[in-house]
This record gives structure tokens, sequence and C-alpha cells, in this order.
């Protein structure tokens, strides 16, 4: 038997980082979605949530499962959906890139939390302005031509 706790915090934007996720509905939709279809797939998704340009899910790992696969399977699953019930006015896709950022158990409740709050959040800054401050607090390369 495994026993496995590792929690990885991930943001992935909008391919160059465009409002596709426009409303309420819609973000709460794409969410359940995601939640539902990562479930079925044996991914365990613990919260997600975002604003219109991006996603956030906090995922604890299985043993047999990486960030790379669980992430390819999250964004190209969930845009094929979008895209095959016509629920963005253009072609919906997600940036190449991604964030995944490990969680220790104690802060947990606290990155929970983060999501939960990002309707809020992103009122008072977008993610764009997010991003450098997010790259310089985990000492990322800043890419933007990966992560949009």
């Amino acid at each position: 038997m495994h026993l496995i706790k590792i929690y990885i915090h991930l943001v992935f934007p909008t391919l160059d980082r465009k409002p596709f996720l426009d409303s309420k509905e819609l973000r709460t939709r794409v969410w359940q979605h995601i939640t539902e279809n990562a479930r079925q797939k044996g991914i365990f998704v613990k919260q997600v949530n975002g604003y219109t340009d991006h996603c956030h899910c906090l995922i604890s790992l299985g043993s047999d499962q990486n960030i790379q696969k669980i992430v390819q399977l999250i964004k190209g699953e969930s845009s094929h959906w979008i895209n095959k019930n016509y629920l963005t006015a253009e072609k919906f896709n997600w940036q190449a890139g991604y964030i995944a950022v490990s969680v220790s158990e104690s802060m947990i409740q606290e990155v929970r939390n983060y999501i939960i709050q990002q309707e809020k959040h992103h009122l008072k800054k977008s993610f764009s302005e997010e991003y450098p401050a997010l790259s310089d607090k985990f000492h990322f390369r800043d890419d933007r031509n990966n992560f949009g």
C-alpha cells in the first residue's frame, strides 16, 4: 500500500490571457466540469476556482500521477468540452504554460481560501498584475512566452 500526501497548487491562464470565462455562470460550469471530470479520471481536485482569464486548482497527487500528465488531462479535456458545447464566442484554449507549486499540509486551508476568494481578489488586482509578484515570490524565471 502507498501512503502519499503531495499537494500542488496549479495556476493556468487562458490563451493570451483573454477573458474567455467572462461570466460567473460560465466559470461555475467550467469549474464544476473540471472537478467532475478529474474525479472520473482519479485526479483528486480539492479546490478549483479562478477568474475570467485563469484557473486555480488545488490537487492531491496520487502515487502514479505526475503534474505534467494531470495538467494535460485537465486543460485538454476542459478546453475540448468548452468548445464542444460552444460556451465561448470564439474558440477556447488554455495557454501552454502553467504554475505548479507544492503546498504543505499546514497551508492547505489557506490555499483553499485563496482559491475560493478569486472573484473578490481579482476585483482589486488583475492576474496580469499579480503574475510578476508570483514569479518573484517563488523565484521562477519570468518566461512570458510560455505563461502569457
